[in-house]
């Protein structure tokens, strides 16, 4: 049986470099894959998945309010595997349809994104994920003083770290920073 793979990491840990390479592999093997990501994603474009090791792909930008098992019933049913990148911003109705389609058509559906916010509360898309995911496993990444970064730690434009604001707001190196919770700590209190 096909299972619902959850891949998770701090930011920076080549989360989505691996589902473009996941992607390659499939395809390699002449197998269609179904890539998405939620429509909330912008950063690289609309459609555009990029990793920042430059790797890219055209991916289906899947708004919160479609259902990702009807969309695959109806358009992608000949798709051999499905892979989602930036899968916390899902909502958990999408992740329950995700995992209906490893058991209605027997087709593996690979997750990548994040844990946590930064203020270290889960995201909706992967709370889901951590209760209902056959597989779960940390892609992991490196704080600046070398102990596993866990905390995706948001700058302000003076690099300063912040503890509030929403919890969604799109950004890179210039807005996020892997760190372990030590660090992130010291910063609050250094703050």
């Amino acid at each position: 049986m096909a299972k619902l793979y959850f891949r998770y990491g701090a930011m920076g840990s080549s989360k989505t470099a691996q589902a473009l390479i996941t992607k390659f592999n499939y395809e390699e093997r002449n197998m269609k894959v179904m890539f998405i990501k939620p429509a909330i994603d912008t950063r690289d474009g609309k459609d555009i998945i990029r990793s920042r090791i430059g790797l890219s792909a055209t991916a289906i930008a899947l708004p919160a309010d479609v259902n990702v098992y009807e969309l695959y019933k109806q358009n992608y049913a000949d798709c051999k595997v499905v892979i989602c990148d930036e899968c916390q911003f899902l909502t958990p109705e999408q992740v329950d349809q995700l995992d209906l389609i490893t058991m209605d058509f027997n087709v593996p559906v690979l997750c990548y994104g994040l844990r946590t916010d930064f203020k270290t509360q889960l995201f909706p898309g992967s709370k889901r994920l951590f209760e209902i995911a056959h597989s779960i496993s940390e892609v992991k990444s490196v704080c600046n003083c070398g102990d596993k970064a866990i905390v995706n730690a948001r700058l302000d434009d003076n690099g300063n770290v912040v503890y509030s604001g929403d919890q969604v707001m799109l950004g890179g190196n210039d807005r996020y920073e892997a760190m372990c919770r030590k660090c992130w700590l010291k910063h609050k209190k250094e703050q």
